[in-house]
């Protein structure tokens, strides 16, 4: 499907069309681990929004909070599935930070770019409040600039790459892996939303 209206859009003359949605959903990894396997969504990048500061980099971003890029097709998923989506892969209630990843620099946020983005982004966690039954204190925010991470960070979830730890050498994916488990991402999720959860892993 998503070929074909590819194909019609380039017959009409131009690209098919592109919107981008901006979220913060604590480790910035598995955020954008999660988006990149949803049809309609082209591209996740990761990265950091919400501070004052210019360049911010892994180390040094306060005031930021670790976001991602999800860059959609409309024509395959509507922004308000990918809020859907987003609210059911996090711990909305939390605001202290997202599982073992502590800190504001974790916590959760939907980024609004416009008024018709933060529209939808309230009705969506109007929804998933009344869906889970429990106060959601995930805000929504006006969109500033996205800063984009180190390429180091891009697709960390799925890189063959190895890397040296105090464990000895061990491979950028399996480490991602361990620490997702071990961070009790999933498992929290999976208790807070049961089968309504976003994403098995």
């Amino acid at each position: 499907m998503r070929a074909i209206l590819v194909a019609l859009a380039m017959l009409a003359g131009g690209p098919a069309m592109a919107e981008k949605a901006y979220v913060a959903g604590g480790c910035f990894w598995c955020v954008e681990s999660d988006f990149e396997g949803v049809s309609g969504v082209r591209e996740v990048a990761s990265g950091f929004m919400g501070g004052a500061s210019a360049n911010p980099g892994y180390k040094d971003h306060e005031g930021h909070l670790e976001a991602v890029e999800i860059d959609f097709d409309p024509a395959v998923i509507s922004y308000d599935e990918i809020l859907r989506l987003f609210f059911r892969s996090v711990d909305p209630t939390d605001a202290g930070g997202q599982f073992c990843d502590r800190g504001a620099s974790y916590a959760t946020a939907v980024f609004a770019k416009g008024a018709a983005q933060a529209a939808a982004a309230e009705a969506a966690k109007a929804e998933a409040q009344g869906a889970l039954g429990q106060q959601i204190v995930t805000p929504v925010r006006k969109a500033g600039r996205f800063w984009p991470a180190d390429a180091y960070h891009q697709d960390y979830y799925k890189s063959r790459e190895v890397i040296l730890t105090r464990f000895g050498p061990k491979e950028k994916r399996n480490a991602y892996k361990r620490y997702r488990e071990a961070c009790g991402r999933d498992a929290r999720v999976k208790a807070l939303w049961g089968s309504e959860a976003a994403f098995g892993h």
